[in-house]
């Protein structure tokens, strides 16, 4: 028994993955230092043909960044970008994954709507920026729509995948217990596809970031496409490249929140 016991741990050690190395944490760093320098060696190479280039350069940006940051001048920009994000994407998920439900559960629904869906997925968001215009108004009202326009197809096309991925017998146990359509939606096929729901959330989360910018081009007076559009008119360069650097670190810190959550429903 003894030496059952002692063989024990050996043989889990021996099972065990190898330790990964301490310097791969520090691969991220390299790659972003080495793009930094890349963008210093850019910024150079387009001061000898334009001396304002200067302003593009890392250390003018990160100077202007910090400056803006300490004396709150960004910071209602992003709130407001921020605000817009959320409710786009609240509007995506409240239309795409009912569709996506019905889609997946209805093969003639899927069948009628399947090529009107890819045909309007393919049609860039930015082309609708003149009609929404003209409907809806200069403000919010049209860079909603633009949001949940690009968003709904990501949150429609995995909420369906889901649902055609779930064990069939599941259904058929709910219709052996006599459960509602509505029952069955809501405690079987619902909580089945929250992974694939979260997987939809995180695709629409990075569409709408890379539409936000030029959605709030619309004529609104508020959000980081605005400001963008603001330091390009006073030729503030520096502030322009601050909000590039911004928006991708918000637009990074956005991804990681949506895997943690994915990552946290898997554990779950």
């Amino acid at each position: 028994m003894s030496d059952l016991a002692n063989a024990a741990p050996v043989d889990a050690v021996e099972s065990a993955p190898p330790a990964v190395p301490h310097w791969h944490r520090l691969l991220p760093w390299v790659g972003l230092a080495l793009a930094v320098v890349l963008w210093w060696i850019g910024a150079q190479l387009l001061i000898l043909r334009t001396p304002i280039a200067e302003s593009f350069a890392p250390w003018p940006a990160l100077q202007a960044l910090a400056r803006l940051l300490a004396s709150g001048e960004l910071w209602p920009h992003v709130v407001t970008s921020l605000q817009r994000v959320a409710v786009g994407l609240g509007l995506a998920v409240a239309i795409g994954v009912p569709l996506g439900v019905l889609t997946g559960l209805s093969r003639r629904f899927a069948e009628g709507t399947t090529p009107l869906f890819q045909f309007l997925r393919m049609v860039s968001p930015l082309s609708w920026m003149p009609i929404a215009v003209m409907v809806l108004g200069v403000g919010d009202a049209p860079v909603y729509f633009l949001l949940a326009f690009a968003a709904v197809w990501p949150m429609l096309l995995n909420t369906a995948a889901g649902v055609a991925q779930l064990d069939p017998n599941w259904l058929l146990l709910a219709r052996s217990l006599s459960a509602t359509r509505r029952e069955t939606v809501l405690r079987v096929v619902l909580p089945g596809i929250t992974a694939q729901i979260l997987t939809g959330v995180r695709l629409a989360i990075g569409i709408i970031w890379i539409v936000l910018v030029p959605a709030e081009m619309l004529g609104v007076s508020a959000g980081l496409g605005y400001f963008i559009l603001d330091t390009r008119d006073r030729l503030a360069y520096d502030e322009l490249m601050a909000a590039i650097v911004l928006i991708g670190a918000l637009g990074y810190a956005l991804d990681v929140a949506a895997r943690w959550l994915h990552a946290r429903w898997l554990h779950r």
